[in-house]
């Protein structure tokens, strides 16, 4: 599990590097504009996930905090979920960059931005929110 979990960080990192660091490059654009990236780390998951699939069915079924806990403190479970946040995180940061640059709100907020959504995903989601709401209200102003 160890393996899969470095390999799993290694496989999105260079999207949220683009992202961050060459928001404005042609190559960032065009990979960004594609759901591959997220594809890759969300078909990884589902193979995680099926091959643990016996266990966690009652689990899924009938989750309680306790079973829940309990998976998470496994490596395979912990495993799995890292891969579904990285999933849904490079999913909500893609939106966040597309939507900037559709927007044309500059990098300069934009990556701080982003950088909260790879950290702490719901809530750079929710700054990401405010950030736009911001820049776009002065903007009418």
């Amino acid at each position: 599990m160890e393996t899969i979990y470095t390999f799993l960080n290694v496989l999105v990192m260079p999207f949220w590097l683009l992202m961050l660091f060459a928001p404005h490059w042609e190559w960032t654009k065009r990979i960004m504009a594609s759901f591959w990236p997220i594809v890759l780390v969300a078909l990884l998951y589902a193979g995680l996930l099926l091959s643990q699939v016996g266990p966690m069915v009652g689990i899924l079924a009938n989750p309680t905090l306790v079973t829940v806990a309990g998976i998470l403190g496994r490596p395979t479970g912990a495993t799995i979920a890292w891969a579904h946040f990285l999933a849904f995180d490079l999913f909500v940061g893609r939106w966040a960059y597309l939507d900037s640059r559709e927007k044309e709100i500059t990098a300069w907020i934009v990556s701080p931005l982003l950088f909260f959504i790879l950290m702490v995903g719901p809530l750079g989601f929710l700054l990401y929110l405010l950030g736009r709401t911001a820049v776009l209200r002065q903007r009418k102003n």
